[in-house]
């Protein structure tokens, strides 16, 4: 079974991206977005990808920010969150408290601010695998926490220059949390061994992505996903900021 299509892993997504905030950490998904942003200085005519985009928030704080924004997640129901949020301003859902106890929310665009942004966006089903040739000519492609949820990353980030405008930049976060279940081992980008030696993500990362892009940043993002009132994970993902070379 897929993860990602459980009713509580939806609740829980919900409240990551448009809920409250926990332990004085800022909204991941906007803190992301603002972190993209100062790569550029003229953003109105630009057009940005959204990969792995969950239930939309990022792909609702670029939309300030880019002419067109295209979001795409290989959950179908995450997908179809998004939308609904989009098209009927509104989604209402609950979150644990403790055992079977819930809190009943509600998040609608126009508390959010994004009223004026639906016509910007659009949402689909998709893999970033393998992408309809559609998808292409895109100033910025992000990828929050992606990475380590495909099934080939490293076939991704050799294809993924054909996605991007010339000088166009790539954002990745992730934690690295590596798992069988989403990535065969022999596939991970790090995070093992690899020819006797210890190999990190972003020393993957590089191998895969030079020279067709130089890497322009490092940093680290927190963020925190509230499971129940007293239960939490509390992680912290690695940005890395690469623009293409041609």
């Amino acid at each position: 079974m897929n993860i990602y299509e459980s009713d509580t892993t939806i609740s829980q997504y919900l409240e990551f991206h448009y809920g409250d905030e926990y332990f004085g950490v800022p909204n991941y998904p906007s803190a992301c977005v603002d972190n993209c942003l100062k790569f550029f200085n003229d953003h109105t005519s630009r057009r940005a990808l959204d990969l792995g985009c969950s239930v939309g928030r990022a792909t609702f704080e670029f939309a300030k920010h880019f002419a067109h924004v295209d979001g795409v997640d290989f959950s179908a129901q995450f997908i179809q969150h998004a939308i609904t949020l989009q098209e009927e301003g509104c989604i209402r859902f609950t979150v644990k408290t403790e055992g079977d106890l819930v809190e009943h929310k509600e998040i609608t665009l126009a508390a959010l601010g994004y009223d004026s942004l639906k016509t910007r966006l659009h949402f689909t089903q998709g893999d970033a695998c393998d992408l309809k040739p559609e998808y292409k000519d895109y100033n910025l492609i992000f990828c929050g926490n992606l990475i380590d949820r495909l099934y080939d990353p490293a076939l991704f980030l050799k294809t993924i220059h054909q996605r991007l405008s010339p000088n166009g930049f790539l954002v990745l976060t992730s934690p690295y949390t590596w798992l069988e279940e989403f990535t065969e081992k022999d596939k991970w980008l790090g995070g093992r061994l690899q020819n006797g030696k210890n190999q990190t993500t972003l020393e993957g990362l590089k191998m895969c992505l030079t020279p067709r892009f130089t890497l322009q940043e490092v940093k680290d993002l927190p963020f925190v996903i509230r499971e129940t009132q007293r239960k939490f994970q509390h992680c912290v993902a690695e940005m890395s900021v690469w623009q293409g070379t041609q």
